[in-house]
């Protein structure tokens, strides 16, 4: 029996936790045997449940961040949009249009470092009518927020909170100089501390190593993620990322099937950049993912929400909340 045979057996049957070493020795097995064997354990943890969610961009460029593959950087001259914070009639009217095309869950995002006290007010008076108005499960992506703005978030009806660590924190001062992976991994914890669940992942394609993004997923299990979003970088004409290389369908579904073994319970979101796969990752749906972004993504345009139904339909998927 092969490595990847014995140890998708233990994950299954004996509730065992991939290890580094594990998940390294995965980087040379054979790749249709381990994206197979990464969908059974999808199907064992969450059968054909498949999770769609959209996102809104509430407020667009003039970050102080410097993230090198980001749009919205003030440190970049890229022609992003750049708009303050949208009003909660904005958000309710476009969270409605998602929710009427069968979108169950829905994020809010926002440029910037993190929220004022007053950004706060204005997204929990959205939070509360998109509670009372709506269905929907709502997510927010703020920034760097602290321990007392998750509780008002929540108190507001937010119930889950998205920062991607991007990369592993070997790597992260190569991406990100204005914060650092520390702090994202405060923020999370500052919102697990408020009640709420967590929403993490990480771009594909920034320079790292494979190892960089096996130690990633093994924080994130360690941290309690059950949603990890996993994007390919779209390189961002304007940024210092523009020329990098893109990111193969093969090593993306190799990245997917591993982070599927490290972490057999969470959802494996297939998130920004999956234009640049070629097949609007209809190979990494069959190599254990079982979640995805929907329609436009913040600055780029992403797959459409009908399209993307279609799709994880055929592939045998009962999408929640779509319409039939």
């Amino acid at each position: 029996m092969s490595f990847v045979q014995e140890l998708k057996n233990k994950v299954l049957n004996e509730g065992y936790e991939t290890t580094r070493e594990d998940a390294i020795q995965l980087l040379s097995a054979d790749l249709d045997e381990l994206t197979q064997a990464a969908n059974e354990i999808r199907e064992k943890f969450h059968g054909d449940d498949f999770d769609f969610c959209s996102i809104v961009n509430a407020r667009s460029g003039r970050c102080s961040e410097n993230c090198k593959y980001c749009a919205q950087s003030s440190y970049y001259h890229t022609g992003a949009p750049e708009y303050k914070l949208l009003s909660a009639d904005e958000i309710v009217a476009d969270a409605k249009k998602k929710e009427a095309a069968g979108i169950p869950r829905y994020s809010i995002v926002t440029s910037g470092r993190t929220l004022s006290n007053r950004d706060v007010e204005q997204i929990s008076e959205a939070l509360r009518r998109l509670k009372k108005e709506t269905k929907l499960s709502i997510c927010l992506s703020a920034g760097l927020l602290n321990k007392e703005q998750f509780d008002k978030l929540k108190e507001a009806g937010l119930t889950r909170f998205h920062n991607n660590l991007e990369t592993y924190r070997r790597h992260f001062p190569d991406v990100c100089t204005t914060h650092t992976y520390d702090d994202k991994i405060c923020a999370l914890q500052n919102a697990l501390a408020a009640g709420l669940e967590i929403c993490s992942g990480g771009i594909m394609g920034l320079g790292e190593t494979m190892e960089d993004r096996i130690d990633m997923c093994l924080d994130l299990r360690a941290l309690g993620v059950k949603s990890t979003p996993v994007n390919v970088l779209n390189a961002i004409p304007g940024t210092p990322y523009e020329k990098l290389p893109k990111l193969t369908n093969d090593e993306f579904c190799r990245i997917v099937a591993i982070y599927r073994f490290i972490n057999p319970k969470a959802f494996i979101r297939l998130a920004g950049g999956r234009g640049v796969l070629g097949d609007d990752g209809k190979r990494a749906f069959k190599s254990g993912a079982n979640a995805a972004i929907t329609d436009d993504m913040l600055t780029t345009a992403g797959v459409n929400s009908c399209k993307d139904f279609e799709l994880v339909k055929g592939l045998g998927f009962k999408p929640h909340g779509f319409l039939d």
